[in-house]
Protein backbone atom coordinates (compact mmCIF):
# COMPACT_ATOMS: atom_id res chain seq x y z
CA UNK A 1 0.00 0.00 0.00
CA UNK A 2 2.72 2.72 1.21
CA UNK A 3 6.66 2.61 0.09
CA UNK A 4 8.92 5.33 1.38
CA UNK A 5 11.96 5.16 -0.85
CA UNK A 6 15.53 6.62 0.42
CA UNK A 7 13.65 9.79 1.74
CA UNK A 8 15.56 12.50 3.32
CA UNK A 9 13.76 15.15 5.14
CA UNK A 10 15.58 18.39 6.70
CA UNK A 11 14.16 21.27 8.94
CA UNK A 12 16.01 24.31 7.53
CA UNK A 13 19.70 22.87 7.31
CA UNK A 14 18.98 20.11 9.90
CA UNK A 15 18.45 16.86 8.47
CA UNK A 16 16.13 14.95 10.34
CA UNK A 17 15.45 11.90 7.77
CA UNK A 18 18.40 10.03 6.35
CA UNK A 19 17.50 7.80 3.01
CA UNK A 20 14.63 6.37 5.40
CA UNK A 21 13.08 3.54 3.03
CA UNK A 22 10.06 1.04 4.53
CA UNK A 23 6.63 -0.17 3.42
CA UNK A 24 3.33 -1.11 4.64
CA UNK A 25 1.21 -3.58 3.01
CA UNK A 26 -2.51 -3.33 2.77
CA UNK A 27 -4.38 -4.88 6.15
CA UNK A 28 -1.23 -4.20 8.11
CA UNK A 29 -0.27 -2.91 11.29
CA UNK A 30 3.53 -1.22 11.20
CA UNK A 31 5.43 -0.04 14.12
CA UNK A 32 8.14 2.28 13.75
CA UNK A 33 9.80 2.66 17.35
CA UNK A 34 13.06 4.81 18.37
CA UNK A 35 13.95 6.83 21.54
CA UNK A 36 12.61 10.78 21.67
CA UNK A 37 13.83 12.94 18.81
CA UNK A 38 14.81 9.66 16.12
CA UNK A 39 13.06 10.85 13.61
CA UNK A 40 9.73 9.05 13.81
CA UNK A 41 7.33 12.10 13.87
CA UNK A 42 9.14 13.60 11.20
CA UNK A 43 8.66 10.37 9.31
CA UNK A 44 4.72 10.84 9.51
CA UNK A 45 5.15 14.62 8.46
CA UNK A 46 6.66 13.78 5.38
CA UNK A 47 4.48 10.94 4.34
CA UNK A 48 1.02 13.33 5.17
CA UNK A 49 2.72 16.07 3.30
CA UNK A 50 3.62 18.19 6.59
CA UNK A 51 7.19 18.30 6.10
CA UNK A 52 7.96 17.13 2.35
CA UNK A 53 11.02 15.09 1.50
CA UNK A 54 13.77 16.82 -0.33
CA UNK A 55 14.91 14.07 -1.94
CA UNK A 56 13.52 10.45 -2.46
CA UNK A 57 9.93 9.39 -3.10
CA UNK A 58 6.71 8.58 -1.36
CA UNK A 59 4.48 5.73 -3.37
CA UNK A 60 0.39 5.16 -2.01
CA UNK A 61 -0.60 2.37 -4.08
CA UNK A 62 1.85 3.04 -6.57
CA UNK A 63 1.31 6.72 -6.99
CA UNK A 64 3.95 9.26 -5.79
CA UNK A 65 2.56 11.07 -3.35
CA UNK A 66 5.76 13.28 -2.05
CA UNK A 67 4.72 16.89 -4.35
CA UNK A 68 1.46 16.52 -3.01
CA UNK A 69 -0.66 18.74 -0.12
CA UNK A 70 -1.43 17.59 2.74
CA UNK A 71 -4.81 18.15 2.05
CA UNK A 72 -4.31 16.05 -1.68
CA UNK A 73 -3.03 13.39 0.54
CA UNK A 74 -5.99 13.36 2.74
CA UNK A 75 -8.23 12.83 -0.17
CA UNK A 76 -6.45 9.58 -1.38
CA UNK A 77 -7.33 7.93 2.13
CA UNK A 78 -4.39 8.85 4.35
CA UNK A 79 -5.10 10.35 7.10
CA UNK A 80 -3.09 10.74 10.59
CA UNK A 81 -4.08 11.64 14.27
CA UNK A 82 -1.19 14.23 15.59
CA UNK A 83 0.97 13.60 18.61
CA UNK A 84 -0.85 15.59 21.48
CA UNK A 85 -4.36 14.77 19.64
CA UNK A 86 -5.34 18.07 18.87
CA UNK A 87 -8.83 18.10 18.77
CA UNK A 88 -10.54 21.16 18.69
CA UNK A 89 -11.09 21.80 22.31
CA UNK A 90 -13.49 24.77 22.03
CA UNK A 91 -16.29 22.24 19.95
CA UNK A 92 -18.74 19.62 21.35
CA UNK A 93 -17.70 16.05 20.41
CA UNK A 94 -20.05 15.81 17.95
CA UNK A 95 -18.93 18.70 16.36
CA UNK A 96 -14.99 17.22 16.21
CA UNK A 97 -16.36 14.03 14.65
CA UNK A 98 -18.41 16.12 11.69
CA UNK A 99 -15.29 18.07 11.21
CA UNK A 100 -13.54 14.91 10.72
CA UNK A 101 -15.66 14.17 7.94
CA UNK A 102 -15.58 17.56 5.93
CA UNK A 103 -14.72 15.89 2.52
CA UNK A 104 -17.43 13.43 2.80
CA UNK A 105 -21.06 14.19 1.44
CA UNK A 106 -23.25 11.59 1.86
CA UNK A 107 -24.73 12.68 4.99
CA UNK A 108 -26.67 9.27 5.85
CA UNK A 109 -23.09 7.68 5.70
CA UNK A 110 -21.85 10.11 7.90
CA UNK A 111 -24.69 9.72 10.84
CA UNK A 112 -24.24 5.82 10.73
CA UNK A 113 -20.41 6.03 11.49
CA UNK A 114 -20.68 8.84 14.14
CA UNK A 115 -23.02 6.21 15.58
CA UNK A 116 -20.94 3.21 15.01
CA UNK A 117 -18.03 5.29 16.95
CA UNK A 118 -20.48 5.84 19.82
CA UNK A 119 -21.59 2.19 19.64
CA UNK A 120 -17.36 1.48 20.28
CA UNK A 121 -17.00 4.77 22.73
CA UNK A 122 -20.20 4.82 24.81
CA UNK A 123 -18.68 7.39 27.11
CA UNK A 124 -18.49 9.50 23.81
CA UNK A 125 -21.67 8.58 23.00
CA UNK A 126 -22.62 9.80 26.13
CA UNK A 127 -20.80 13.33 26.19
CA UNK A 128 -21.49 14.24 22.62
CA UNK A 129 -22.46 17.28 23.39
CA UNK A 130 -19.69 18.49 25.77
CA UNK A 131 -16.50 20.59 24.76
CA UNK A 132 -13.81 18.21 23.38
CA UNK A 133 -11.26 20.47 25.83
CA UNK A 134 -13.06 19.09 28.81
CA UNK A 135 -12.56 15.67 28.17
CA UNK A 136 -9.87 13.36 29.90
CA UNK A 137 -6.57 12.97 28.04
CA UNK A 138 -7.97 9.16 27.17
CA UNK A 139 -11.32 10.50 25.94
CA UNK A 140 -9.61 12.71 23.84
CA UNK A 141 -7.41 10.34 22.46
CA UNK A 142 -10.63 8.04 21.72
CA UNK A 143 -12.29 11.02 20.07
CA UNK A 144 -8.56 12.05 17.94
CA UNK A 145 -9.00 8.23 16.67
CA UNK A 146 -12.40 8.42 15.48
CA UNK A 147 -12.05 12.05 13.72
CA UNK A 148 -9.74 10.42 11.55
CA UNK A 149 -12.19 7.48 10.74
CA UNK A 150 -14.89 9.27 10.01
CA UNK A 151 -12.73 10.19 6.84
CA UNK A 152 -12.89 6.86 5.92
CA UNK A 153 -8.70 6.56 5.86
CA UNK A 154 -7.54 3.10 4.09
CA UNK A 155 -4.29 4.25 5.93
CA UNK A 156 -4.21 5.57 9.29
CA UNK A 157 -0.63 7.21 11.02
CA UNK A 158 -0.59 7.17 14.60
CA UNK A 159 1.54 9.90 16.60
CA UNK A 160 2.70 8.07 19.71
CA UNK A 161 -1.73 7.66 20.79
CA UNK A 162 -0.27 6.46 24.23
CA UNK A 163 1.72 9.63 25.40
CA UNK A 164 0.59 10.62 28.66
CA UNK A 165 -2.00 8.02 29.21
CA UNK A 166 -2.58 6.31 32.38
CA UNK A 167 -1.21 2.62 32.18
CA UNK A 168 -5.12 1.22 31.90
CA UNK A 169 -6.35 3.71 29.52
CA UNK A 170 -2.90 3.06 27.50
CA UNK A 171 -3.76 -0.87 26.87
CA UNK A 172 -7.63 0.26 26.07
CA UNK A 173 -6.40 2.26 23.30
CA UNK A 174 -4.00 -0.36 22.19
CA UNK A 175 -7.06 -2.64 21.93
CA UNK A 176 -9.04 -0.17 19.81
CA UNK A 177 -6.16 0.33 17.66
CA UNK A 178 -6.16 -3.19 17.14
CA UNK A 179 -9.91 -3.70 16.91
CA UNK A 180 -9.92 -0.47 14.13
CA UNK A 181 -7.31 -3.02 12.10
CA UNK A 182 -9.74 -5.88 12.12
CA UNK A 183 -12.78 -4.85 11.80
CA UNK A 184 -12.76 -1.92 9.58
CA UNK A 185 -9.49 -3.47 7.70
CA UNK A 186 -7.52 -0.43 7.86
CA UNK A 187 -4.27 -0.36 7.66
CA UNK A 188 -2.15 0.98 10.67
CA UNK A 189 1.01 3.04 10.60
CA UNK A 190 1.84 3.46 14.54
CA UNK A 191 4.56 5.73 15.84
CA UNK A 192 5.23 4.58 19.50
CA UNK A 193 7.82 4.96 22.44
CA UNK A 194 6.23 2.64 24.18
CA UNK A 195 7.78 -0.44 22.31
CA UNK A 196 6.15 -3.59 24.08
CA UNK A 197 2.74 -2.44 23.60
CA UNK A 198 3.10 -1.41 19.83
CA UNK A 199 4.94 -4.80 19.06
CA UNK A 200 2.03 -6.87 20.91
CA UNK A 201 -0.24 -5.87 18.33
CA UNK A 202 1.70 -4.97 14.97
CA UNK A 203 2.69 -7.31 12.66
CA UNK A 204 6.15 -5.78 11.72
CA UNK A 205 8.15 -3.15 12.78
CA UNK A 206 11.02 -0.52 12.39
CA UNK A 207 13.35 0.51 14.43
CA UNK A 208 14.57 4.11 13.90
CA UNK A 209 18.16 6.06 15.46
CA UNK A 210 19.03 9.60 14.44
CA UNK A 211 16.98 9.56 11.41
CA UNK A 212 18.05 6.55 10.34
CA UNK A 213 16.36 2.92 9.90
CA UNK A 214 18.67 0.21 11.77
CA UNK A 215 16.72 -2.82 12.11
CA UNK A 216 13.30 -4.36 10.57
CA UNK A 217 11.29 -7.19 11.10
CA UNK A 218 8.45 -9.51 12.33
CA UNK A 219 6.73 -7.72 15.49
CA UNK A 220 7.47 -10.75 17.34
CA UNK A 221 11.53 -11.45 16.32
CA UNK A 222 11.87 -7.57 17.43
CA UNK A 223 10.51 -8.44 20.84
CA UNK A 224 12.56 -11.19 21.57
CA UNK A 225 15.71 -9.41 20.18
CA UNK A 226 18.20 -8.71 22.53
CA UNK A 227 19.18 -5.42 21.46
CA UNK A 228 15.56 -4.28 21.41
CA UNK A 229 15.00 -5.48 24.39
CA UNK A 230 17.71 -3.69 25.94
CA UNK A 231 17.27 -0.71 24.59
CA UNK A 232 13.31 -0.30 24.23
CA UNK A 233 11.80 -2.67 26.31
CA UNK A 234 13.29 -2.12 29.50
CA UNK A 235 14.95 -5.63 29.76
Amino acid sequence: MLEVRGIQTYYGNIQALKNVSLNIGEGEIVTLIGANGAGKSTTLMSICGVTPPRHGEILFRGRPIQQLSAEQIVKLGICQVPEGRHIFPQMSVLENLEMGAYLRADKSGIKADIEQVFGRFPILGKRRHQAGGTLSGGEQQMLAISRALLARPALLLLDEPSLGLAPLIIKQIFEIIRQINAENNTTVFLVEQNANQALKIAHRGYVMENGVITLEDRAENLLSNEDVKRAYLGM
